[in-house]
C-alpha cells in the first residue's frame, strides 16, 4: 500500500510549510496541522485498510521531523510519562502525529510556554494540561491561564479526589487565578471536602473564608526575638490561623479516601512544622506523652510559659499537632483499603486525638 498521489502531495507541501504541529482525527480521517499562517486541514484518501493508510502517513510524518520512518518507540511512553527529558527536539515530536509523543512533550521537565501552546492544540486533555502547569515558566504565562480555564471548567466532571486534589494545587499556583474563581472553587470544598486539602497546602494564610480571631496573645517581645513557639501562637490565633484549623477540622472529619486523609494530616503537619521534633512520634498511643516531653524540653515553650503560664494546653496542642503527618496514620491505613464511612471509622483514634487539640487552639475545647 502507498499514499496516494493527492495526499503524498497535500502532506508533503504542508511539511514544506514550516508545520508547528500535527494531530490525527483517526475517526473522520483528517490530518490537521498547525502553520504560522494557521490551521490546515488535509483529509486522507486511503485505498485499503485505514490502520495501515494511517501507518504510512505516519512513517511520512516520522521520516520528516526525525529522520526515521520508525515514529515514536512504543517502549519510552512510560519512560518519557515519568517526566524524563527526550534531548533537546520536542518540537520535533509534535510533528508526528502520535499521542504519546506529545504527552512526552508535555511531562517534559524542558517543555517551554510555547512547546505547550504547541502540545495544547496538538492534545487538549486535562493530564496533560496539569503536567505543563506544574512548570512555573508555563503556568505564568498567557497559556498557564488557559490551561487553568480548561481545568476548572471540567472540574466539576472529574470524580477522583485525587485528581480533584491535583487540579486545585495546580491552579492555586499564584497568580494564575482571580479571587473570584478562587472563592467559587472554595464553595466546592462545602460539597467535596477534598477541595479543602489544596487550599490547606498552597494558601495556608490566605484561605477565602472569614473567621473571627482567637484569643489574644501578648507575646510581642518573643515574637521580635525570634521565638518559634512564640510566633506559631500568634498565628494561630489570628484570623487567618483561626481559618486554617476551621478548614483543617472540615477535612479530617469526613475525608472521602486515603488520599484525602493522607493530604489533610500532612498539610496539618506542615503547618506546625516549627515545633516539629527532628525525630517525631509515629505511634498514634504514644503520641501524647511524646508531646508532653516535648513541651518541658523546649526552651521556646518554656520561655512562653514564663510569660504566660496559661497556655500550658495550647502549647501542648501545637507539639501534638506538628507531628500528626500521615506517618502516624500509616499502621492504619497500611491494613486497609476501605473508603469512606468505614476508613474514617478506623481512623477515629488518629482524628479524635487531632480534632481534640483543634478545638483547643480554636477555644472550643470542653
Amino acid at each position: 500500500m502507498e499514499l496516494t498521489p493527492e495526499d503524498s502531495l497535500r502532506l508533503n507541501v504542508l511539511l514544506a510549510s514550516g508545520v508547528q504541529a500535527i494531530r490525527i482525527d483517526e475517526q473522520n480521517l483528517v490530518l490537521h496541522g498547525l502553520t504560522p499562517r494557521g490551521e490546515a486541514n488535509i483529509p486522507l484518501h486511503p485505498e485499503g485498510r485505514k490502520e495501515s493508510y494511517l501507518r504510512l502517513v505516519r512513517e511520512l510524518l516520522s521520516g520528516h521531523a526525525l529522520g526515521s520512518p520508525g515514529g515514536f518507540p512504543i517502549y519510552l511512553r512510560n519512560w518519557t510519562r515519568s517526566g524524563q527529558p527526550m534531548g533537546d527536539n520536542l518540537d520535533k515530536l509534535l510533528l508526528l502525529g502520535e499521542p504519546e509523543a506529545v504527552v512526552s512533550v508535555a511531562y517534559s521537565p524542558k517543555i517551554t510556554a510555547e512547546l505547550a501552546r504547541l502540545a495544547w492544540w496538538a492534545m487538549p486533555v486535562a493530564d496533560n494540561a496539569r503536567r505543563m502547569l506544574e512548570r512555573p515558566w508555563v503556568a505564568d504565562s498567557d497559556i498557564g491561564k488557559e490551561l487553568a480555564a480548561f481545568l476548572i471548567e471540567h472540574l466539576p466532571f472529574e470524580s477522583s479526589p485525587h485528581v480533584v486534589m491535583d487540579t486545585l494545587r495546580i491552579v492555586l499556583h499564584p497568580g494564575l487565578i482571580d479571587g473570584e474563581t478562587r472563592l467559587r472553587l472554595w464553595n466546592k470544598a462545602s460539597r467535596d471536602n477534598a477541595c479543602y486539602v489544596p487550599f490547606l497546602e498552597r494558601l495556608p494564610d490566605d484561605l477565602p473564608v472569614a473567621v473571627q480571631a482567637g484569643r489574644p496573645v501578648l507575646l510581642d517581645a518573643l515574637v521580635a526575638q525570634g521565638n518559634p513557639a512564640a510566633i506559631l501562637l500568634t498565628r494561630v490565633f489570628a484570623a487567618p490561623g483561626q481559618a486554617f484549623l476551621h478548614a483543617a477540622a472540615e477535612a479530617v472529619s469526613r475525608p472521602a479516601d486515603q488520599d484525602v486523609a493522607v493530604g489533610a494530616f500532612n498539610a496539618i503537619a506542615a503547618y506546625f512544622s516549627a515545633l516539629r521534633p527532628a525525630s517525631p512520634c509515629t505511634a498514634i498511643a504514644d503520641l501524647e506523652e511524646s508531646a508532653r516531653r516535648q513541651l518541658a524540653d523546649s526552651a521556646a515553650a518554656q520561655a512562653v510559659l514564663g510569660v504566660a503560664p496559661e497556655l500550658d494546653e495550647v502549647l501542648f496542642a501545637l507539639f501534638v499537632l506538628a507531628q500528626m503527618d500521615a506517618e502516624i496514620a500509616r499502621p492504619i491505613l497500611s491494613r486497609t483499603t476501605a473508603e469512606g464511612s468505614l476508613m474514617r471509622r478506623k481512623l477515629e483514634p488518629v482524628t479524635q486525638v487531632l480534632l481534640r487539640q483543634i478545638a483547643v487552639l480554636r477555644g472550643k475545647a470542653g
